[in-house]
């Protein structure tokens, strides 16, 4: 394993991460749809027109796969980050269209070390997509299990 940059320490409760930005596409809302999410509101413009959602929308489970590849290119892929225990909640608040610049935000809202494991640490987040128009369309509240810098120092 070599070193990491992001370690259990380095989360502080209160500090607030920039995930950056993703351009969303009407090529990948189909093709994610087509491979897993092939409701028609996610396939074809017209049919996305005709729904709730008003245009060619990201099926809830892509804006989650964005999110995790804007979290995994923001830090967690130079960080010890050894998984998460599961989800606490996740929102989809507004459609994701074709066309969208999402930013995405994250906040530390807790931490701990492990009982049973002490160089292992939870970091508990709550993170949010916003659109070109800052509104909120996705949130996220969960925890990561992260190595101490010193538990990764010995793994190198």
């Amino acid at each position: 394993m070599t070193a990491k940059t992001w370690a259990y320490e380095d989360f502080v409760e209160g500090t607030s991460l920039d995930l950056g930005t993703k351009l969303v596409s009407a090529a990948e809302i189909i093709e994610f749809a087509r491979e897993f999410d092939a409701q028609p509101m996610h396939l074809d413009e017209e049919a996305g027109k005709a729904s709730i959602l008003g245009g060619l929308a990201a099926s809830g489970w892509h804006t989650c796969a964005m999110f995790m590849r804007m979290l995994c290119d923001a830090f967690l892929l130079d960080s010890t980050c050894q998984g998460a225990p599961g989800v606490d909640q996740v929102k989809w608040k507004k459609p994701v269209l074709a066309g969208d610049q999402l930013t995405g935000s994250l906040v530390v809202v807790a931490r701990r070390l492990s009982k049973s494991k002490p160089q292992l640490g939870f970091v508990a987040m709550r993170s949010e997509l916003f659109n070109q128009r800052g509104e909120s369309v996705f949130e996220l509240e969960n925890s990561v299990m992260f190595l101490t810098r010193e538990a990764a120092g010995s793994l190198a």
